[in-house]
């Protein structure tokens, strides 16, 4: 069974062997370990009452795992998405909610030599159930996360940031200089993006809907990095001319809305340029010039930040070294965590329903 469930069955208990007088030679009988508060459900449905805070025991360490305090945990639209039932991924109930988060080692096993007491750690995969306050794992279902950033920049790390830092590594091979052009702009990945191909040397050009603060949101993307920020709806009446006439025709074109706005992207990309989507905000087909493919020779890609740890699950080196360079920048300020709101863990149904609620910030739960 994965590591998402070891350690929070009510269930698990460790056998014992003996007893106190009048129990047999042999017998056994179950003791609970340690307890932890856990976010639980056990069924999917569409308005997230099945979530609910309970007391959960579970095993002490093997030789090869760990205990863990979490810390932080950020609610992210995937985590409604697996309660709701519509993730690609779904876990056994009953079920942890939480993907992400920041946790303090508390106890390790015999022969962990990866980790030490004290450490703060990542999970490497979706799944993990970071919505309690303790749990046990093996050790190689975790990162390590330097203790000289932020709480918020560990706790919201590795997904979005990863996300964003991939894409522009894996795709394209850019240089400074070069142009990336991306929808969605003010999004969590949006504004990592920005951030991590500033530190780069890229210039961007960003997307967004219109809206009656454009102007406000366009200062605060500059402020990040950003070296463009159009609206879709004057990049679709004006195209890109006069942008172009100061930076290169982007080679790479990152889309996390679909629809129309997808196919502004993709069309505004250079020669042999690639387009990466990574979401469907608008819930609406990709719109593909068919120029753009015949006559550019575009290409089209997919990204998930899920089946890419999957796929280099056992690259233990690669992950790490992600995280490092993130945490690096984290540390050197070039790259900020978002705008969060932080929530007792006790409160969580109000994080739940404002990450359901569209313009809010990202909601961070705090285990301590």
């Amino acid at each position: 069974m994965r590591g998402f469930f070891r350690g929070v069955l009510r269930a698990q208990r460790l056998w014992v062997q003996g007893g106190g007088p009048g129990w047999g030679a042999g017998y056994c009988h179950w003791r609970p370990i340690h307890s932890c508060s856990a976010l639980v459900y056990r069924r999917h449905g569409p308005d997230l009452d099945q979530l609910r805070m309970e007391q959960w025991d579970f095993q002490a360490i093997g030789p090869h795992s760990v205990r863990l305090q979490m810390l932080a945990a950020p609610v992210n639209p995937a985590d409604i998405n697996m309660m709701q039932g519509t993730y690609p991924i779904l876990p056994e109930f009953p079920a942890v909610g939480g993907n992400e988060g920041v946790g303090e080692v508390v106890e390790v096993g015999d022969e962990v030599t990866s980790v030490r007491v004290g450490d703060w750690v990542l999970p490497v995969d979706a799944g993990f159930g970071t919505w309690r306050t303790e749990v046990v794992c093996e050790a190689t279902e975790l990162l390590r996360a330097p203790r000289d950033v932020s709480l918020l920049g560990a706790a919201t790390i590795a997904v979005n940031p990863f996300t964003a830092y991939r894409m522009l590594h894996d795709f394209q091979q850019l240089r400074p200089g070069d142009t990336v052009i991306q929808n969605g702009a003010n999004s969590a990945v949006g504004q990592a993006v920005i951030q991590i191909a500033a530190a780069l040397g890229l210039r961007t050009i960003n997307i967004v809907r219109n809206r009656p603060n454009y102007e406000g949101l366009s200062a605060d993307l500059k402020a990040m990095g950003a070296d463009y920020v159009i609206t879709e709806e004057e990049l679709h009446r004006t195209g890109l001319g006069l942008i172009l006439q100061e930076v290169p025709k982007p080679r790479l074109g990152l889309n996390c809305v679909g629809g129309l706005s997808g196919g502004l992207v993709l069309s505004h990309l250079d020669s042999g340029g690639t387009l990466v989507t990574y979401g469907g905000m608008a819930k609406k087909p990709l719109q593909i010039p068919a120029k753009s493919l015949i006559f550019k020779n575009i290409s089209l890609k997919g990204f998930w930040m899920t089946q890419w740890k999957r796929n280099n699950r056992k690259d233990l080196h690669l992950l790490q070294s992600v995280v490092d360079a993130l945490c690096a920048m984290l540390r050197s300020g070039q790259l900020t965590p978002p705008r969060c709101v932080l929530v007792p863990f006790q409160q969580y149904a109000q994080a739940i329903q404002a990450t359901v609620q569209p313009h809010q910030p990202k909601q961070v739960l705090l285990m301590q």
